[in-house]
Protein backbone atom coordinates (compact mmCIF):
# COMPACT_ATOMS: atom_id res chain seq x y z
CA UNK A 1 0.00 0.00 0.00
CA UNK A 2 0.98 3.47 -0.43
CA UNK A 3 -0.71 7.19 0.31
CA UNK A 4 -1.56 7.15 -3.42
CA UNK A 5 -4.08 4.25 -3.05
CA UNK A 6 -5.59 6.27 -0.33
CA UNK A 7 -5.83 8.98 -2.06
CA UNK A 8 -7.49 7.67 -4.85
CA UNK A 9 -10.27 5.59 -2.13
CA UNK A 10 -10.70 8.69 0.59
CA UNK A 11 -9.25 11.80 -1.26
CA UNK A 12 -10.68 14.16 1.59
CA UNK A 13 -9.53 11.86 4.97
CA UNK A 14 -7.35 13.57 7.03
CA UNK A 15 -3.71 12.15 6.69
CA UNK A 16 -2.26 14.41 9.13
CA UNK A 17 -4.32 16.94 11.57
CA UNK A 18 -2.07 18.86 13.70
CA UNK A 19 -2.48 19.71 17.70
CA UNK A 20 -4.45 23.38 16.31
CA UNK A 21 -5.98 21.76 14.22
CA UNK A 22 -4.28 22.23 10.94
CA UNK A 23 -4.73 19.45 8.75
CA UNK A 24 -3.51 18.06 5.10
CA UNK A 25 -6.05 15.53 2.78
CA UNK A 26 -4.78 12.29 1.70
CA UNK A 27 -5.40 13.89 -1.68
CA UNK A 28 -3.38 16.75 -0.80
CA UNK A 29 -0.55 15.09 0.21
CA UNK A 30 -0.09 12.74 -2.30
CA UNK A 31 -0.09 15.63 -5.06
CA UNK A 32 2.28 17.59 -3.04
CA UNK A 33 4.34 14.99 -2.55
CA UNK A 34 4.35 13.95 -6.67
CA UNK A 35 4.77 17.87 -7.60
CA UNK A 36 8.08 18.49 -5.09
CA UNK A 37 9.44 14.87 -6.50
CA UNK A 38 8.98 16.54 -10.21
CA UNK A 39 10.70 19.42 -8.89
CA UNK A 40 13.46 17.36 -7.81
CA UNK A 41 14.19 15.81 -10.94
CA UNK A 42 13.51 19.05 -12.61
CA UNK A 43 16.68 20.12 -10.35
CA UNK A 44 19.01 17.33 -11.74
CA UNK A 45 18.73 14.51 -8.54
CA UNK A 46 19.53 11.54 -9.97
CA UNK A 47 17.98 8.61 -7.69
CA UNK A 48 20.50 7.09 -4.64
CA UNK A 49 21.43 10.82 -4.08
CA UNK A 50 20.44 12.39 -0.79
CA UNK A 51 18.65 14.86 0.44
CA UNK A 52 18.41 16.63 4.38
CA UNK A 53 15.33 17.76 5.83
CA UNK A 54 15.70 20.90 9.19
CA UNK A 55 11.79 21.28 10.13
CA UNK A 56 9.39 22.02 12.79
CA UNK A 57 6.64 19.59 13.27
CA UNK A 58 3.92 20.20 10.45
CA UNK A 59 2.02 18.91 7.79
CA UNK A 60 4.51 19.54 5.29
CA UNK A 61 6.86 17.62 6.50
CA UNK A 62 5.34 14.86 5.23
CA UNK A 63 4.86 16.16 1.93
CA UNK A 64 8.93 16.53 1.77
CA UNK A 65 9.15 12.80 2.93
CA UNK A 66 7.13 11.16 0.62
CA UNK A 67 8.57 12.96 -2.59
CA UNK A 68 12.19 11.67 -1.19
CA UNK A 69 10.97 8.22 -0.72
CA UNK A 70 9.05 7.89 -4.37
CA UNK A 71 11.69 9.29 -6.38
CA UNK A 72 14.21 6.77 -5.15
CA UNK A 73 15.97 9.43 -2.65
CA UNK A 74 18.22 9.25 0.68
CA UNK A 75 16.37 11.14 2.96
CA UNK A 76 17.97 12.84 6.12
CA UNK A 77 16.19 14.45 9.05
CA UNK A 78 17.92 16.88 10.99
CA UNK A 79 17.22 17.95 14.34
CA UNK A 80 16.34 21.78 14.17
CA UNK A 81 17.03 22.50 17.54
CA UNK A 82 20.82 21.87 16.39
CA UNK A 83 23.52 24.58 16.08
CA UNK A 84 25.12 25.98 12.86
CA UNK A 85 28.20 23.88 12.90
CA UNK A 86 26.09 20.90 14.19
CA UNK A 87 23.64 21.10 11.12
CA UNK A 88 26.69 21.86 8.62
CA UNK A 89 28.42 18.97 10.47
CA UNK A 90 25.32 16.34 8.78
CA UNK A 91 25.25 18.62 5.89
CA UNK A 92 28.76 17.46 4.71
CA UNK A 93 29.15 14.52 6.29
CA UNK A 94 25.90 12.76 4.55
CA UNK A 95 26.64 14.33 0.58
CA UNK A 96 23.36 15.91 0.72
CA UNK A 97 22.61 17.36 -2.58
CA UNK A 98 19.37 19.79 -1.58
CA UNK A 99 18.30 20.53 1.74
CA UNK A 100 14.73 21.67 2.73
CA UNK A 101 13.67 23.96 5.23
CA UNK A 102 10.78 25.85 6.85
CA UNK A 103 10.70 29.34 6.32
CA UNK A 104 11.70 30.15 9.98
CA UNK A 105 14.99 28.23 9.46
CA UNK A 106 15.99 29.45 6.11
CA UNK A 107 18.80 31.54 7.29
CA UNK A 108 20.20 29.04 8.90
CA UNK A 109 19.78 26.82 6.03
CA UNK A 110 21.25 29.35 3.38
CA UNK A 111 24.29 29.73 6.11
CA UNK A 112 25.02 25.93 6.52
CA UNK A 113 25.18 25.41 2.66
CA UNK A 114 26.52 28.42 1.68
CA UNK A 115 29.70 26.52 3.32
CA UNK A 116 29.39 22.82 2.26
CA UNK A 117 28.78 20.90 -1.27
CA UNK A 118 24.83 21.07 -0.83
CA UNK A 119 24.09 23.46 -3.50
CA UNK A 120 20.32 22.71 -3.94
CA UNK A 121 17.63 24.50 -1.48
CA UNK A 122 13.89 24.18 -1.37
CA UNK A 123 12.12 26.38 1.27
CA UNK A 124 8.54 25.63 2.48
CA UNK A 125 7.27 29.18 2.77
CA UNK A 126 5.93 32.10 0.98
CA UNK A 127 8.06 31.47 -2.02
CA UNK A 128 7.68 30.67 -6.25
CA UNK A 129 8.68 27.27 -5.81
CA UNK A 130 6.94 26.01 -2.67
CA UNK A 131 3.36 28.29 -3.95
CA UNK A 132 3.33 25.94 -7.08
CA UNK A 133 3.82 23.02 -5.03
CA UNK A 134 0.76 24.49 -2.90
CA UNK A 135 -1.58 25.03 -6.02
CA UNK A 136 -0.60 21.56 -6.87
CA UNK A 137 -1.68 20.00 -3.83
CA UNK A 138 -4.85 21.93 -3.85
CA UNK A 139 -5.74 22.79 -7.54
CA UNK A 140 -8.00 21.09 -9.92
CA UNK A 141 -5.44 20.35 -12.58
CA UNK A 142 -3.71 16.58 -12.24
CA UNK A 143 -0.74 15.72 -11.08
CA UNK A 144 1.34 13.27 -12.66
CA UNK A 145 4.56 11.70 -12.02
CA UNK A 146 7.42 12.64 -14.34
CA UNK A 147 9.75 10.16 -13.39
CA UNK A 148 9.87 6.20 -12.54
CA UNK A 149 8.39 5.97 -9.16
CA UNK A 150 9.79 3.79 -6.45
CA UNK A 151 10.45 3.50 -2.49
CA UNK A 152 13.96 5.11 -1.33
CA UNK A 153 15.18 5.25 2.35
CA UNK A 154 15.59 7.47 5.36
CA UNK A 155 19.00 7.91 6.52
CA UNK A 156 19.16 9.12 9.92
CA UNK A 157 21.73 10.41 11.89
CA UNK A 158 22.67 8.74 15.10
CA UNK A 159 21.86 10.84 18.36
CA UNK A 160 25.57 11.92 19.16
CA UNK A 161 24.47 10.59 22.94
CA UNK A 162 28.26 9.49 22.98
CA UNK A 163 30.03 11.68 20.06
CA UNK A 164 28.99 13.17 16.64
CA UNK A 165 26.04 11.66 14.92
CA UNK A 166 26.78 9.05 12.42
CA UNK A 167 24.76 8.61 9.43
CA UNK A 168 23.14 4.94 9.48
CA UNK A 169 22.99 4.06 5.49
CA UNK A 170 21.72 0.91 3.69
CA UNK A 171 21.95 0.05 0.12
CA UNK A 172 19.65 1.33 -2.23
CA UNK A 173 17.74 -1.11 -3.44
CA UNK A 174 14.57 0.74 -5.55
CA UNK A 175 11.82 -1.55 -4.96
CA UNK A 176 8.07 -1.30 -6.68
CA UNK A 177 6.32 1.62 -5.34
CA UNK A 178 4.05 0.71 -2.47
CA UNK A 179 6.87 -1.69 -0.90
CA UNK A 180 7.54 -0.99 2.98
CA UNK A 181 10.31 -1.34 4.98
CA UNK A 182 10.55 -3.79 7.69
CA UNK A 183 10.41 -1.96 10.47
CA UNK A 184 6.93 -0.48 8.60
CA UNK A 185 5.75 -3.79 8.33
CA UNK A 186 5.92 -4.75 11.42
CA UNK A 187 4.13 -2.05 12.94
CA UNK A 188 1.71 -2.22 11.08
CA UNK A 189 0.75 -6.43 11.75
CA UNK A 190 1.90 -6.31 14.98
CA UNK A 191 0.31 -3.21 16.53
CA UNK A 192 -3.23 -3.59 14.45
CA UNK A 193 -2.26 -0.15 12.52
CA UNK A 194 -5.23 0.23 9.50
CA UNK A 195 -7.69 2.22 7.98
CA UNK A 196 -9.67 3.29 11.30
CA UNK A 197 -6.21 4.08 12.93
CA UNK A 198 -5.98 7.57 15.13
CA UNK A 199 -2.07 7.69 15.76
CA UNK A 200 -1.15 10.85 18.10
CA UNK A 201 2.65 11.43 17.56
CA UNK A 202 3.70 13.94 20.47
CA UNK A 203 7.49 13.18 19.34
CA UNK A 204 9.61 15.67 16.57
CA UNK A 205 9.96 13.80 13.36
CA UNK A 206 13.65 13.99 12.77
CA UNK A 207 13.30 11.05 15.09
CA UNK A 208 13.22 7.27 13.83
CA UNK A 209 10.72 5.95 15.71
CA UNK A 210 8.09 8.46 15.82
CA UNK A 211 8.72 8.90 11.83
CA UNK A 212 8.74 5.51 10.45
CA UNK A 213 5.48 5.01 13.05
CA UNK A 214 4.09 8.31 11.41
CA UNK A 215 5.07 6.59 7.63
CA UNK A 216 3.72 2.91 8.56
CA UNK A 217 0.01 4.81 10.13
CA UNK A 218 -0.44 7.04 6.47
CA UNK A 219 0.59 3.93 4.47
CA UNK A 220 -2.40 1.97 6.09
CA UNK A 221 -4.94 5.32 5.51
CA UNK A 222 -4.78 5.95 8.92
CA UNK A 223 -4.62 9.21 10.59
CA UNK A 224 -1.95 11.48 12.07
CA UNK A 225 -2.24 13.85 15.08
CA UNK A 226 1.04 15.50 15.46
CA UNK A 227 2.22 17.58 17.97
CA UNK A 228 4.12 20.64 17.61
CA UNK A 229 5.55 20.38 20.80
CA UNK A 230 5.12 17.83 24.02
CA UNK A 231 2.85 19.12 26.66
CA UNK A 232 2.12 16.56 29.12
CA UNK A 233 -1.84 18.16 29.88
CA UNK A 234 -2.58 18.34 26.13
CA UNK A 235 -1.98 14.70 25.12
CA UNK A 236 -5.10 14.00 27.66
CA UNK A 237 -7.06 16.05 25.89
CA UNK A 238 -5.92 15.25 22.22
CA UNK A 239 -6.64 11.19 23.33
CA UNK A 240 -10.09 12.08 23.98
CA UNK A 241 -10.72 14.73 21.08
CA UNK A 242 -9.90 12.73 18.47
CA UNK A 243 -10.52 9.20 19.84
CA UNK A 244 -6.91 8.49 19.70
CA UNK A 245 -6.30 4.58 19.14
CA UNK A 246 -2.16 4.33 18.91
CA UNK A 247 0.38 6.76 20.36
CA UNK A 248 3.87 6.54 20.78
CA UNK A 249 5.85 8.08 24.06
CA UNK A 250 9.46 8.00 25.92
CA UNK A 251 9.97 7.61 29.17
CA UNK A 252 10.27 10.85 29.90
CA UNK A 253 6.80 12.05 29.05
CA UNK A 254 4.94 9.14 31.11
CA UNK A 255 6.96 10.52 33.90
CA UNK A 256 5.86 14.30 33.23
CA UNK A 257 2.39 12.82 32.83
CA UNK A 258 2.11 10.92 36.53
CA UNK A 259 3.65 13.82 38.16
CA UNK A 260 0.83 16.16 36.89
CA UNK A 261 -1.37 17.76 40.08
CA UNK A 262 -4.26 15.75 40.70
CA UNK A 263 -6.68 18.54 38.58
CA UNK A 264 -4.80 17.76 35.34
CA UNK A 265 -4.72 13.97 35.24
CA UNK A 266 -8.08 13.46 36.25
CA UNK A 267 -11.42 13.47 34.40
CA UNK A 268 -9.99 12.25 30.87
CA UNK A 269 -11.20 9.42 29.03
CA UNK A 270 -9.13 6.53 27.41
CA UNK A 271 -11.30 4.08 26.11
CA UNK A 272 -10.72 5.06 22.52
CA UNK A 273 -6.62 3.82 23.36
CA UNK A 274 -6.04 0.29 22.17
CA UNK A 275 -1.89 0.74 21.96
CA UNK A 276 0.36 3.00 23.59
CA UNK A 277 4.53 1.94 22.50
CA UNK A 278 6.72 3.42 24.30
CA UNK A 279 10.46 2.72 23.23
CA UNK A 280 13.80 5.03 22.67
CA UNK A 281 15.23 5.05 26.82
CA UNK A 282 14.80 2.57 29.62
CA UNK A 283 11.42 2.76 31.24
CA UNK A 284 11.94 2.66 35.30
CA UNK A 285 9.69 -0.74 36.09
CA UNK A 286 7.91 1.85 38.67
CA UNK A 287 6.78 4.17 36.04
CA UNK A 288 5.81 1.76 33.51
CA UNK A 289 3.20 -0.28 36.72
CA UNK A 290 2.15 3.63 37.36
CA UNK A 291 1.02 4.00 33.36
CA UNK A 292 -0.38 0.49 33.40
CA UNK A 293 -2.32 1.25 37.06
CA UNK A 294 -3.56 4.92 35.07
CA UNK A 295 -4.60 3.94 31.28
CA UNK A 296 -4.92 0.11 31.49
CA UNK A 297 -3.26 -3.01 29.65
CA UNK A 298 -2.39 -0.55 26.80
CA UNK A 299 1.44 -0.28 27.45
CA UNK A 300 3.77 -1.75 25.13
CA UNK A 301 7.47 -1.98 24.87
CA UNK A 302 9.48 -2.31 21.90
CA UNK A 303 13.56 -1.95 22.12
CA UNK A 304 15.78 -1.39 19.16
CA UNK A 305 17.47 1.75 17.02
CA UNK A 306 18.21 3.85 14.21
CA UNK A 307 19.93 1.04 12.79
CA UNK A 308 17.15 -1.38 12.58
CA UNK A 309 19.62 -4.43 13.06
CA UNK A 310 16.78 -5.83 15.07
CA UNK A 311 13.77 -5.03 17.52
CA UNK A 312 13.02 -7.26 20.67
CA UNK A 313 9.02 -6.22 21.58
CA UNK A 314 6.59 -7.60 24.38
CA UNK A 315 3.00 -6.23 25.30
CA UNK A 316 1.27 -5.40 29.28
CA UNK A 317 0.57 -8.76 30.03
CA UNK A 318 4.33 -10.62 29.01
CA UNK A 319 5.59 -7.40 30.77
CA UNK A 320 3.82 -8.07 33.81
CA UNK A 321 4.94 -11.36 34.19
CA UNK A 322 8.37 -10.15 33.66
CA UNK A 323 8.85 -6.76 34.62
CA UNK A 324 12.20 -4.96 33.60
CA UNK A 325 12.22 -6.94 29.91
CA UNK A 326 12.35 -5.61 27.11
CA UNK A 327 10.87 -8.42 25.31
CA UNK A 328 11.57 -11.18 22.64
CA UNK A 329 13.13 -10.60 19.10
CA UNK A 330 10.42 -9.86 16.67
CA UNK A 331 12.72 -8.44 14.04
CA UNK A 332 16.05 -10.44 13.76
CA UNK A 333 17.66 -13.46 16.05
CA UNK A 334 19.08 -12.30 19.19
CA UNK A 335 22.05 -12.89 21.00
CA UNK A 336 24.27 -12.17 23.73
CA UNK A 337 28.46 -12.05 23.77
CA UNK A 338 31.23 -12.22 25.91
CA UNK A 339 34.06 -9.84 24.39
CA UNK A 340 35.38 -12.71 22.32
CA UNK A 341 32.44 -12.63 20.22
CA UNK A 342 31.40 -16.35 22.13
CA UNK A 343 27.54 -16.64 22.94
CA UNK A 344 26.29 -16.63 26.55
CA UNK A 345 23.98 -19.09 27.86
CA UNK A 346 20.46 -17.62 30.04
CA UNK A 347 21.35 -15.28 32.49
CA UNK A 348 24.87 -14.09 31.71
CA UNK A 349 24.98 -10.34 31.16
CA UNK A 350 26.59 -9.98 28.07
CA UNK A 351 26.77 -7.28 25.02
CA UNK A 352 23.43 -7.67 22.65
CA UNK A 353 23.54 -8.42 19.28
CA UNK A 354 21.19 -8.78 16.39
CA UNK A 355 21.49 -11.53 13.54
CA UNK A 356 19.38 -12.06 10.52
CA UNK A 357 18.43 -7.87 9.23
CA UNK A 358 19.73 -6.21 6.54
CA UNK A 359 23.70 -4.72 7.67
CA UNK A 360 24.17 -1.38 7.96
CA UNK A 361 26.94 1.15 7.74
CA UNK A 362 27.74 4.25 9.11
CA UNK A 363 28.82 6.50 6.50
CA UNK A 364 32.17 7.56 6.04
CA UNK A 365 33.19 5.46 9.52
CA UNK A 366 34.63 1.95 8.39
CA UNK A 367 36.04 1.99 12.24
CA UNK A 368 32.59 2.47 13.82
CA UNK A 369 31.15 -0.44 11.17
CA UNK A 370 33.62 -2.80 11.94
CA UNK A 371 33.09 -2.10 15.98
CA UNK A 372 29.48 -3.02 15.43
CA UNK A 373 29.84 -5.67 14.11
CA UNK A 374 31.70 -9.01 15.46
CA UNK A 375 33.22 -12.24 13.61
CA UNK A 376 30.24 -13.71 13.48
CA UNK A 377 28.94 -10.83 11.04
CA UNK A 378 26.14 -10.19 13.91
CA UNK A 379 25.66 -6.18 14.84
CA UNK A 380 25.43 -4.40 18.32
CA UNK A 381 23.97 -1.07 19.51
CA UNK A 382 26.27 -0.82 22.39
CA UNK A 383 24.15 -1.87 24.96
CA UNK A 384 24.61 -4.68 27.79
CA UNK A 385 21.48 -7.29 29.36
CA UNK A 386 20.90 -10.63 29.29
CA UNK A 387 18.08 -13.05 27.92
CA UNK A 388 16.26 -15.33 30.72
CA UNK A 389 15.50 -19.19 29.92
CA UNK A 390 12.12 -17.83 28.33
CA UNK A 391 13.92 -15.62 25.83
CA UNK A 392 12.80 -12.19 27.33
CA UNK A 393 15.61 -9.51 26.91
CA UNK A 394 16.86 -7.39 29.86
CA UNK A 395 18.93 -4.54 29.62
CA UNK A 396 21.64 -3.62 31.75
CA UNK A 397 22.91 -0.57 30.77
CA UNK A 398 24.69 1.16 27.55
CA UNK A 399 28.55 -0.06 27.27
CA UNK A 400 29.63 3.79 27.13
CA UNK A 401 27.62 4.36 30.43
CA UNK A 402 28.93 1.94 32.68
CA UNK A 403 31.13 3.01 35.29
CA UNK A 404 33.85 1.02 37.50
CA UNK A 405 34.53 2.04 40.29
CA UNK A 406 36.65 -0.17 42.61
CA UNK A 407 37.12 -2.89 39.82
CA UNK A 408 33.50 -2.92 40.36
CA UNK A 409 31.07 -2.55 37.28
CA UNK A 410 28.34 -0.43 38.12
CA UNK A 411 25.08 -0.22 35.89
CA UNK A 412 23.99 3.80 35.99
CA UNK A 413 20.53 2.58 35.17
CA UNK A 414 19.69 0.38 37.55
CA UNK A 415 20.21 4.06 39.83
CA UNK A 416 18.30 6.03 37.85
CA UNK A 417 15.37 3.44 37.94
CA UNK A 418 15.09 4.04 41.80
CA UNK A 419 16.28 7.61 42.27
CA UNK A 420 13.55 8.51 39.51
CA UNK A 421 10.53 7.02 41.69
CA UNK A 422 11.43 9.29 44.89
CA UNK A 423 8.88 12.17 44.95
CA UNK A 424 10.71 15.40 45.11
CA UNK A 425 12.59 14.01 41.56
CA UNK A 426 11.70 14.68 38.22
CA UNK A 427 14.55 13.88 36.61
CA UNK A 428 17.93 12.22 36.77
CA UNK A 429 21.03 10.98 35.49
CA UNK A 430 23.49 8.85 37.08
CA UNK A 431 27.60 9.07 35.53
CA UNK A 432 30.67 8.33 36.88
CA UNK A 433 33.63 11.05 37.42
CA UNK A 434 37.17 10.18 37.98
CA UNK A 435 38.34 9.32 40.99
CA UNK A 436 41.84 9.12 42.51
CA UNK A 437 41.60 6.02 44.81
CA UNK A 438 38.32 4.40 42.91
CA UNK A 439 38.82 5.12 39.68
CA UNK A 440 35.38 6.46 38.97
CA UNK A 441 33.35 7.72 41.70
CA UNK A 442 29.40 7.01 41.24
CA UNK A 443 27.58 10.78 40.54
CA UNK A 444 23.90 11.64 40.69
CA UNK A 445 22.84 15.01 38.59
CA UNK A 446 19.20 15.43 39.86
CA UNK A 447 16.22 17.40 38.25
CA UNK A 448 13.85 18.48 41.36
CA UNK A 449 9.80 18.89 41.32
CA UNK A 450 10.29 22.18 43.01
CA UNK A 451 13.96 23.38 42.38
CA UNK A 452 13.41 25.40 45.56
CA UNK A 453 12.90 22.59 47.92
CA UNK A 454 17.10 21.84 46.66
CA UNK A 455 18.96 21.52 50.25
CA UNK A 456 21.99 19.59 51.65
CA UNK A 457 18.89 17.50 54.13
CA UNK A 458 17.09 16.66 50.44
CA UNK A 459 20.72 15.49 49.35
CA UNK A 460 20.87 13.16 52.36
CA UNK A 461 17.38 11.68 52.08
CA UNK A 462 17.88 10.90 48.42
CA UNK A 463 21.38 9.24 49.50
CA UNK A 464 19.44 7.41 51.98
CA UNK A 465 16.86 6.27 50.15
CA UNK A 466 19.47 4.37 47.46
CA UNK A 467 20.95 3.18 50.48
CA UNK A 468 17.49 1.27 51.77
CA UNK A 469 17.20 -0.10 48.63
CA UNK A 470 20.61 -0.75 46.76
CA UNK A 471 24.01 -2.32 47.53
CA UNK A 472 26.40 -0.04 49.34
CA UNK A 473 28.58 0.39 45.98
CA UNK A 474 26.07 0.91 43.92
CA UNK A 475 24.95 4.76 45.86
CA UNK A 476 25.75 8.21 44.85
CA UNK A 477 28.75 9.18 46.47
CA UNK A 478 27.65 12.72 45.41
CA UNK A 479 24.50 14.65 44.56
CA UNK A 480 24.08 17.16 42.51
CA UNK A 481 21.15 19.22 41.74
CA UNK A 482 20.40 20.98 38.76
CA UNK A 483 17.75 22.90 36.84
CA UNK A 484 17.03 21.03 33.53
CA UNK A 485 19.26 18.06 32.40
CA UNK A 486 20.40 17.32 28.85
CA UNK A 487 17.88 15.35 27.38
CA UNK A 488 17.00 14.95 23.37
CA UNK A 489 13.60 15.03 22.29
CA UNK A 490 13.39 11.85 21.99
CA UNK A 491 13.88 11.15 25.39
CA UNK A 492 18.14 10.01 25.25
CA UNK A 493 20.56 11.34 28.06
CA UNK A 494 23.42 13.52 26.84
CA UNK A 495 25.65 11.74 29.16
CA UNK A 496 28.64 12.85 27.37
CA UNK A 497 27.51 16.92 28.19
CA UNK A 498 26.82 15.95 32.33
CA UNK A 499 30.39 14.29 32.63
CA UNK A 500 31.70 17.15 31.10
CA UNK A 501 30.31 19.50 33.36
CA UNK A 502 30.83 17.64 36.22
CA UNK A 503 34.86 17.41 35.40
CA UNK A 504 34.78 21.27 34.82
CA UNK A 505 33.25 21.98 38.04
Amino acid sequence: MHIHDHALAKPEAPAVVMDDGEALSFRALDRGSIALANHFMALGLQRGDVVSIVMENRPEYFVVVWAALRYGLYLTPINWHLKRDEVRHIIDDSDSKLLVSSEALDALADEVCANTGCALRVSVGDNAIWQSIVEAMHGPAPVAARFDETEGLIMYYSSGTTGKPKGIKRKMLFPPLGTPAPVEAYIRTAYGVGPDTVYLSPAPQYHAAPLNWCLAVQRSGGALVVMRKFDPVRVLQLIREHRVTHAQFVPTMFVRMLKLQPEDREGHDFASLRVAVHAAAPCPPEVKRDMLRWWGPVIHEYYGGSESNGVTALGPEDWIAKPGSVGRAVLGQLHICDADGNELPAGEIGDVYFSGMPDFHYHKDPEKTRAAYNRHGWSTLGDIGYVDADGYLFLTDRQAFMIISGGVNIYPQEIENLLVTHPSVMDVAVVGVPHAEFGEEVVAVVQLRDPSAASEALKQELAQFCRDQLAGFKCPRRFVFDEALPRMPNGKLLKRLIKSQLGAA
